[in-house]
């Protein structure tokens, strides 16, 4: 009785200090045309406490529209296809719900799985994994994602390949790097120089349109006294979003770092290192797997370019269709439109493996200044099937500019 009460008290509270509805417009830019999240600021709309969302609905011409409350109470997530009408009205209202299960989490021995209606979507290991027997341990790692699977199941990452077993699934440790002028290298794991491992995490999350977490990262260097081994600290903030299909999923992959070094670090220009990096599943080579950039370079000729978004597709697991993975830099990246790796088609003895990486580095070296910090911002749009052009130029308007929010 007393709950009952006390959401009366809310409600009434709401009506004597504020207004019951708050109405507001998206201005899309051109373009746009796939569904995507969207997020408004409370303030903006006059709403203080974020508390009160709990008894409010969202609507779009009177149809319930499922929301997500973040940042502490402070802003609200919503998906918003452009076929529908651009005006909302956020009202005391029941409470927000959504016929689907959204994203959920689960951790158990050492693996994070998001999941999406009871499937998993990807998995981040946090525990320690150790190499096959017989190599040696100093490839163990922990820190990356894997496995990344498509909306059907399909394993579309690898980790320790013969080839490379240094090589983790999605993960960015940065390569040729120089602490008080010398070299570490925190990418090939054999030099025994540097690592990347797990620290803890900052937080998990889940909901009905998105779930993930945020984890600390320790850049390590191991040729350093023990109390100045710690180079970079890393907040690596992954989101995975419901975008209402079966054929497709979004990933927010956020990477914010300082180093905590007297004089910093410096990263040196080379082909790998930081960013975004993926090794593909070993079903994919120069037979079955295409690339395709925002400026349309393909796999002959997208390394070392730079591009705003970059689309890998292969043959799915059945041999019957395609999936794949469309890579987005964010504006504010450092050297965005951004440089790529991409293995060249004739790459592994010519088997033609695939790799892709967003290599801020790639062409011009990067001081990272003590206590400063530091963000690389990506999403990934992971899909059954094929994506259009018009579709990845879509995806990546909307993830570079939030549209403007016009209280009415």
């Amino acid at each position: 009785m007393r709950y009952i009460f006390f959401g009366y008290f809310i409600i009434l509270l709401l009506s004597c200090n504020g207004k019951e509805e708050h109405n507001f417009k998206l201005l899309m830019d051109e373009g746009v045309t796939q569904a995507s999240p969207v997020s408004v600021d409370l303030e903006s709309l006059g709403i203080i406490d974020g508390e009160s969302l709990d008894i409010m609905a969202l609507t779009n011409e009177g149809r319930k529209v499922p929301f997500q409350a973040g940042n502490k109470g402070k802003s609200l997530s919503f998906l918003h296809d452009p076929k529908d009408p651009a005006e909302y009205k956020l009202e005391l209202s029941g409470r927000n719900t959504r016929d689907s299960n959204g994203i959920t989490i689960h951790k158990a021995n050492g693996n994070l799985q998001l999941i999406r209606d009871n499937r998993p979507v990807l998995s981040y290991r946090y525990g320690m994994t150790y190499p096959p027997q017989g190599v040696d341990s100093i490839f163990r790692k922990s820190g990356y994602i894997h496995p990344l699977l498509s909306p059907s199941g399909d394993t579309l990452s690898r980790i320790q390949p013969p080839d490379h077993y240094h090589h983790y699934g999605i993960w960015g440790p940065w390569t040729h790097t120089r602490i008080e002028g010398e070299r570490v290298d925190f990418w090939n794991l054999a030099e025994q120089q540097g690592t990347v491992l797990f620290k803890d995490f900052k937080d998990t999350f889940s909901g009905p349109l998105y779930g993930g977490f945020s984890a600390y990262q320790e850049h390590i260097s191991l040729k350093a006294e023990k109390e100045k081994r710690i180079a970079i600290n890393e907040n690596l903030e992954v989101k995975v979003w419901d975008l209402g299909r079966r054929d497709r999923y979004m990933v927010d992959y956020t990477s914010q770092f300082n180093s905590p070094l007297e004089n910093g670090i410096l990263l040196e220009a080379y082909r790998y290192g930081g960013g975004l990096g993926m090794r593909f599943t070993e079903r994919w080579h120069k037979d079955n797997c295409s690339v395709l950039t925002s400026e349309g370079n393909d796999r002959l000729t997208a390394d070392g370019t730079n591009a705003r978004w970059c689309m890998v597709t292969g043959a799915s697991a059945d041999g019957n269709g395609t999936n794949g993975v469309l890579f987005l830099s964010y504006p504010e990246n450092r050297a965005h439109p951004e440089p790529m790796r991409v293995w060249p088609i004739d790459g592994n003895g010519g088997r033609g493996d695939m790799f892709f990486e967003f290599c801020p580095i790639r062409h011009e070296e990067w001081k990272i200044e003590p206590n400063k910090d530091y963000r690389l911002k990506y999403r990934m749009v992971v899909f059954e099937g094929k994506l259009t052009v018009q579709e990845a130029e879509s995806y990546w308007k909307s993830f570079a500019t939030m549209p403007k929010i016009v209280k009415k």
